[in-house]
């Protein structure tokens, strides 16, 4: 399975799975967390990875939108998004 993958690069937040490519300036992350639901409390949140029993949640606000990234290894994600 591919895995979601977060680089920083400059400024900015590259998340990528599979054949997507998003890319968020930094300035722009209000909140990161752990999302608890199954499918997200964000009905309208770009959801990114693939939903499985297994799989954690992470989400990211920004300020225009709210990504879920669904992943086996939130903790690594977090991190990268926090620093």
């Amino acid at each position: 399975m591919i895995e979601v993958s977060v680089k920083k690069i400059d400024n900015n937040f590259i998340i990528r799975w599979q054949l997507l490519r998003v890319e968020i300036p930094a300035n722009d992350i209000l909140n990161v967390g752990l999302d608890d639901t199954y499918g997200g409390d964000d009905k309208e949140a770009i959801r990114i990875g693939i939903p499985y029993g297994t799989t954690d949640r992470v989400f990211v606000q920004t300020k225009n939108q709210t990504y879920i990234l669904f992943t086996s290894n939130p903790s690594a994600i977090m991190k990268k998004l926090s620093a």
